[in-house]
C-alpha cells in the first residue's frame, strides 16, 4: 500500500537534511566560515519542494535512488544560493529568511556572495557523480544550467530588479516569473524524470506543462501570502513586495482574480498529468500543495 503523501512528505524532507549534509563540505574544512556559512544557507530549514519534485517524477518514471537523491541535492543548492543572493543589500535586502536572520545578517556580504558562488559550484559537482551514464548527467546538467542561468532563474531576477516601480502588464509579469520562480521548479521535474529514462516528446510536453502550471501558481501563491500572512508564518518579511514597490499578482489583478487565478493553475496542472495516470498520483498532490500552503 503506497504511503499516504503527509507521511511520504515528512520523509522526504528528513532524507533531505542527511542528503545535503552529506553532499556539503564538512563545517570544520578549511576555509571554515565559508563552509559553516554554506551550511547555514542550506540546512534546518525549507519547504523543500524542489526535491519533493525531483522524488515524485522519478517515482514516476522508476529513476534509480542515487541519482534523485543527486539530483535533488543539486536543485536545492540552486535554489539555496539564490536565497543567499536574493537577500543582499544589491537585491531586495532583506534580514530574515527561513525565520533566522539572512546569511549576509550572520556573517557578511562577502561571505554571503561567496556562499552562493559555492553552492552552484557544488551543485554541478554532485550531479557529476553517481552511477549514470556519462550522456545523461551531461544531459542533466544543461537542464539544471539554462534553469539557474540568464535563461531562467538569473534572468527573471534582472527582469525583477528592472521592473521596480513599473506598472508591468499581466503578460509581462507571468515572463519574469516563469523564469524567476518556475525555470528551477520545471528544472526539478525535468531531472527527476530525465534520471528514469530518455523522454518521449509527449512524456516530456505532459511534464513541461505541468510545470509551467506549477510554476506560476507558485508566485501566485507567494503574492497572495506576502499580502494575507505575516512574517512569524512565513519565516521572512512580509509585505516586501509592496513596500518595495514591486509588481505582483495582487497589485495587478487583486486578491479575489489571483486566488481564481491560482485555482485554475492547479487544475490546469492536474489535466497536465492525465496521460500518466495514477501513476503521476505523487505530482498531483505536490501541485495541491503548492497552491493551498500557508507559508
Amino acid at each position: 500500500m503506497k504511503q499516504d503523501f503527509a507521511g511520504w512528505r515528512k520523509a522526504v524532507q528528513s532524507e533531505m537534511e542527511a542528503l545535503l549534509l552529506s553532499h556539503l563540505p564538512k563545517a570544520d574544512a578549511l576555509p571554515k566560515r565559508l563552509h559553516e556559512a554554506m551550511h547555514y544557507a542550506v540546512l534546518d530549514g525549507g519547504k523543500r519542494v524542489r526535491p519533493l519534485l525531483v522524488f515524485a517524477a522519478g517515482e514516476l518514471f522508476d529513476a534509480p535512488r542515487d541519482a534523485l537523491e543527486r539530483s535533488a541535492c543539486a536543485v536545492e543548492m540552486i535554489h539555496a544560493y539564490s536565497l543567499v543572493h536574493d537577500d543582499m543589500p544589491c537585491m531586495d535586502d532583506d534580514d530574515l529568511r527561513r525565520g533566522k536572520p539572512t546569511v549576509h545578517k550572520r556573517y557578511d556580504e562577502a561571505t554571503a556572495l561567496l556562499v552562493g558562488d559555492a553552492l552552484q559550484s557544488q551543485a554541478f559537482e554532485v550531479v557529476a557523480g553517481g552511477g549514470l551514464d556519462a550522456l545523461r548527467k551531461v544531459a542533466m546538467m544543461s537542464c539544471l544550467a539554462r534553469a539557474a542561468g540568464s535563461r531562467g532563474m538569473c534572468g527573471g531576477q534582472a527582469i525583477d530588479l528592472d521592473s521596480v516601480g513599473i506598472a508591468l502588464s499581466r503578460e509581462q509579469l507571468e515572463q519574469m516569473h516563469r523564469l524567476k520562480t518556475g525555470a528551477l521548479l520545471e528544472a526539478s521535474v525535468m531531472l527527476g524524470a530525465m534520471a528514469g529514462k530518455s523522454l518521449q516528446d509527449s512524456e516530456a510536453g505532459a511534464l513541461h506543462a505541468y510545470s509551467a502550471s506549477i510554476g506560476l501558481a507558485f508566485q501566485v501563491v507567494d503574492d497572495i501570502l506576502d499580502t494575507t500572512a505575516d512574517s512569524v508564518t512565513l519565516g521572512k518579511t512580509a509585505g516586501k513586495d509592496a513596500a518595495n514597490n514591486k509588481p505582483t499578482y495582487v497589485s495587478i489583478l487583486g486578491l479575489d482574480e489571483s486566488l481564481a487565478l491560482a485555482e485554475k493553475l492547479r487544475q490546469d496542472a492536474h489535466e497536465a498529468l492525465r496521460p500518466f495516470g495514477h501513476r503521476a498520483l505523487r505530482l498531483g498532490e505536490l501541485a495541491d500543495l503548492i497552491v493551498q500552503r500557508t507559508t
